[in-house]
């Protein structure tokens, strides 16, 4: 009889994958990484073990948004004082300080809420421009434009 081999925190072996978020659209981007975040897309996959790869995006401010959802598409939360509820549209968001947080909170909705889903969330790592500070760990490049012409916004153009 065969068993179902669950893997041990401990044996998890983790990789560092870069990818480069320039054109990508913004909703395909983040389910890719959440498989990656959650270890999916490994053979040993166990689903209450962190066994995700580390994901490094880059020109997370380059990322596209298709259709009408840059303007329609708003974030909403409450500062907690009396009439504090407060907007912003996914366009105002990457024209900000701080674009990155676009994907950082399309990945973190699409990951389980629990302890275990704020254990893989810390092996995100997204930065606005092209530079990053984990050179050491060699990140292997993902290009996720190839997986599909659907990942890029406006579809990959074909040579005449």
């Amino acid at each position: 009889m065969l068993t179902t081999r669950s893997l041990k925190p401990a044996e998890v072996q983790k990789g560092w994958i870069l990818i480069d978020a320039e054109g990508l659209v913004l909703g395909r981007l983040a389910s890719i990484v959440a498989n990656r975040l959650r270890g999916k897309h490994k053979p040993q996959f166990t689903p209450h073990v962190d066994c995700g790869d580390h994901v490094v995006i880059v020109n997370a401010e380059k990322v596209r948004v298709t259709g009408n959802k840059a303007e329609q598409s708003v974030f909403y939360w409450h500062t907690g004082y009396p009439g504090g509820i407060k907007e912003r549209t996914v366009r105002q968001r990457l024209e900000s300080r701080y674009p990155e947080r676009v994907i950082q909170k399309a990945v973190e909705r699409m990951i389980t809420r629990g302890p275990l889903g704020r254990k893989q969330m810390k092996n995100l790592h997204v930065y606005a421009g092209p530079e990053h500070p984990h050179a050491g760990q060699q990140p292997q490049a993902l290009d996720v434009a190839a997986l599909n012409s659907k990942n890029v916004a406006g579809g990959v153009k074909k040579a005449a």
